[in-house]
């Protein structure tokens, strides 16, 4: 009892918690987590600030049961490694959980969501970014020509200011009228 060799320093937890949506525990149980994908090359104490340089690769990331079925897991991955390679740190990784935490506010969530769908990284969510959501939607099943559709579709609905893309302002303006969408937004721990 009492040997029990603590994964971060009463500080680090702080700042954790200050900065995601989660309790110490939780925070812990993350780590753990994390830990678990890639045992062999994370220590057991973070506490000399390898939280922030020590990485996992996406390889394994990928395989967690609540990626390993979503079609955009290599997308998440991205935008939540700091590097966008998709290799994670524990810091990466906490992020990534805070912002699909139940907790997590939905303004939040519709900004991660937006990067996600946004590929080349442009700042708007052009026919080539809305094309590649539909295919990873529906897992490649739309011929090219439904596909068009659909997008086309999307464009005339929520392309306010016809510019044949979607800008953050837009896509919030669409996620607001479908609060479901963001309620599946989410990964519980």
């Amino acid at each position: 009892m009492g040997n029990k060799q603590a994964a971060f320093t009463e500080s680090q937890l702080e700042q954790y918690q200050d900065c995601t949506f989660f309790t110490r525990k939780e925070i812990l149980r993350i780590f753990r987590r994390y830990r678990d994908l890639d045992s062999d090359h994370i220590p057991k104490s973070y506490t000399r600030g390898e939280a922030s340089r020590i990485k996992v690769p996406f390889e394994y990331i990928e395989k967690m049961p609540e990626l390993k079925e979503n079609p955009f897991r290599r997308r998440i991955c991205e935008v939540f490694s700091e590097d966008g390679s998709g290799n994670m740190t524990f810091d990466d990784f906490l992020d990534m959980f805070s912002v699909f935490s139940e907790q997590a506010p939905q303004d939040i969530k519709a900004v991660y969501a937006f990067k996600i769908y946004d590929a080349d990284g442009d700042q708007f969510l052009s026919k080539s970014d809305l094309g590649k959501v539909l295919s990873c939607l529906t897992r490649d099943e739309l011929t090219q020509e439904e596909m068009n559709t659909v997008v086309e579709k999307i464009l005339e609905e929520a392309d306010l200011d016809d510019d044949s893309q979607l800008s953050y302002m837009e896509f919030e303006h669409v996620i607001s009228r479908a609060p479901d969408f963001l309620n599946t937004f989410h990964i519980r721990i």
